[in-house]
């Protein structure tokens, strides 16, 4: 028995056979939503990956705190110093929990020993730096304290220390205050942002070498 050939298939939504045309734009209708949906998919699939591997990069790579770098070793560091440029060099011998972040010589006219001092207890974040100004006066001084003017005189150890007190710190990158005297051919400036109490500290730790290089000056005179 011959077959007929099958009918055309009824669209549901036209209520009678689709034309060709018809089929061909549906087709190519549920292809561009095939393609739209897989675009998605992978979308997420990459967004998840990057998840996935930022987690993995957050907890495995190490991650170390700045305040836990080691302290230079100022008494070595200045016994450089010391043989470089042929001279005495105050080693300061900071108070208990005092934390050091620098000791270096900065360079330039003129050389500058300079230790700084980050971290005081019941400070804050205020610091002190200890500089040691070879063959210079208070005339350095006053450069480094952008104009300031001394204020008066302290004693701490002994020593008659000029002491400036800096009106406005935000134009001596926050120094705020300093304590300063003539050692010898030297001179020597605490500085920074810690208050004079504070600065009085370090001055009484470093008095008796800078009586020493004041005697050593007065010797050579």
């Amino acid at each position: 028995m011959a077959r007929r050939p099958a009918e055309p298939r009824i669209a549901a939504h036209l209520g009678r056979p689709e034309t060709p045309e018809e089929m061909a734009a549906r087709k190519a209708e549920n292809s561009k939503n095939y393609r739209q949906s897989q675009s998605f998919k992978n979308l997420i699939v990459a967004l998840l990956v990057s998840l996935a591997i930022v987690a993995v990069v957050y907890f495995i790579v190490p991650r170390g705190e700045i305040d836990n770098a080691p302290q230079p070793n100022v008494d070595e560091i200045a016994s450089q110093v010391s043989n470089q440029f042929e001279r005495t060099v105050i080693t300061p011998d900071a108070p208990d929990g005092w934390t050091t972040n620098i000791a270096e010589i900065e360079p330039g006219a003129p050389s500058v020993w300079t230790v700084n001092f980050n971290s005081i207890p019941d400070a804050g974040h205020a610091y002190v730096r200890f500089a040691q100004a070879f063959d210079a006066d208070e005339v350095w001084a006053t450069q480094q304290l952008r104009g300031t003017e001394a204020s008066g005189t302290v004693t701490a150890g002994g020593i008659d220390f000029t002491e400036y007190v800096v009106s406005d710190p935000s134009s001596t990158s926050n120094i705020a205050y300093a304590l300063g005297v003539q050692a010898g051919s030297d001179y020597v400036l605490l500085y920074g942002s810690a208050s004079a109490e504070i600065t009085a500290q370090l001055a009484e730790r470093v008095a008796d070498e800078i009586a020493a290089l004041q005697q050593e000056g007065a010797t050579h005179e």
